[in-house]
């Protein structure tokens, strides 16, 4: 029989791109293995697209972790139906392992792997690792797949567009804005409140693209359509408003088509640099050295400096300087540097 491998990393769209060349790593070294993913419940669109990945097991929460409010009978039954599977490695790619270190002993592997504090006690020193503070994310998790004697296979992320994705989004192209520049995406949205740049300012970058040859399509959930809504009330130039219009793959192909995208550090930025589309982001409360693109030329990451940063908050209550600080001539220059300098490199699967 072969490996069964579990990974838990119940977390968003932007943290499971990061987790990508990690993925990679395990599915290299372990070629024959069953690898199932513990996720949200919008994960399970995810772990199909990926040839990494063979199961999905939806997570029900777990007391202390933010990403989902417990249901403990789910949990019960979760855990049961994991122990059954008898897996031969659970692997933590969830955090430091303050909590999540319990839930993987949990689910009855045969061995544990993931992070542990520095001045926690170390589940096990062949398979722990001492979580690496000082590493952006994508780095952090192969350390530890590296410490599992899983050498990386590169550092690229990855979001494959389902053929099915494609020819939706070759009917949705002849809908869009395509100026003589082509077309920018500008994704003002973002979970938090406090990660959010001013809306205003965003209707102003894109009213400079769209100046420049650019057409400009606002994106964003169904959630979002006031937001967006808004950006398009205050521009003087025509957009195209998808608020809700996209799946996770004819976002992806629409990313892959545009000349530029202006983001938030939120999931979409990790979207462009998963299928080689320039971005500008601004990044307005996160620990923008754990979550910034890896190439620093073809994503421009904007961060004003502040001593409150990372930030927990819904809602900003300090003034929101961390936005403030990134003017629009600071987006819209670093724009119109990776339009005249940046070529393009699509390592997208279609």
């Amino acid at each position: 029989m072969s490996e069964r491998i579990v990974l838990f990393r119940a977390l968003q769209l932007g943290d499971l791109l990061c987790a990508v060349p990690a993925m990679r790593a395990i599915r290299h070294a372990r070629p024959a293995a069953h690898i199932t993913l513990i996720g949200l419940p919008w994960a399970a669109d995810f772990a199909t697209r990926l040839p990494y990945i063979n199961d999905f097991m939806e997570f029900p929460g777990f007391p202390g972790l933010p990403e989902r409010r417990p249901d403990l009978a789910s949990l019960e039954i979760f855990l049961a139906e994991a122990q059954s599977r008898r897996f031969d490695l659970a692997i933590q790619m969830h955090g430091s392992g303050i909590l999540t270190n319990q839930l993987i002993s949990l689910l009855g592997a045969r061995r544990c792997a993931g992070f542990y504090l520095p001045d926690q006690p170390c589940p096990n020193p062949q398979t722990f690792l001492p979580w690496p503070d000082e590493l952006p994310e994508i780095r952090r998790l192969l350390a530890l797949t590296e410490h599992l004697g899983m050498p990386s296979r590169g550092e690229a992320l990855e979001l494959p567009i389902l053929p099915a994705e494609a020819a939706t989004f070759a009917a949705l192209r002849a809908m869009l804005p395509i100026g003589e520049r082509g077309y920018a995406c500008i994704h003002p949205g973002a979970r938090l409140a406090s990660r959010r740049w001013l809306p205003e300012r965003f209707a102003l970058v894109a009213d400079a693209l769209a100046a420049v040859g650019l057409g400009i399509v606002l994106t964003g959930t169904a959630d979002e359509a006031p937001l967006l809504a808004a950006i398009r009330q205050n521009m003087r130039q025509p957009a195209i408003d998808l608020a809700g219009h996209t799946t996770l793959g004819t976002l992806a192909a629409l990313v892959a088509a545009a000349d530029l995208v202006v983001c938030n550090d939120t999931g979409m930025s990790h979207v462009a640099a998963a299928v080689g589309t320039p971005s500008v982001v601004i990044c307005s409360g996160a620990d923008d050295r754990r979550w910034r693109p890896l190439d620093g030329e073809r994503h421009r990451v904007l961060a004003h400096p502040v001593p409150c940063r990372p930030c927990a908050y819904d809602e900003c209550p300090t003034g929101h300087a961390c936005a403030r600080g990134v003017s629009v001539e600071d987006v819209v220059r670093e724009s119109f540097y990776l339009l005249s300098n940046q070529r393009r490199s699509h390592h997208v699967a279609e």
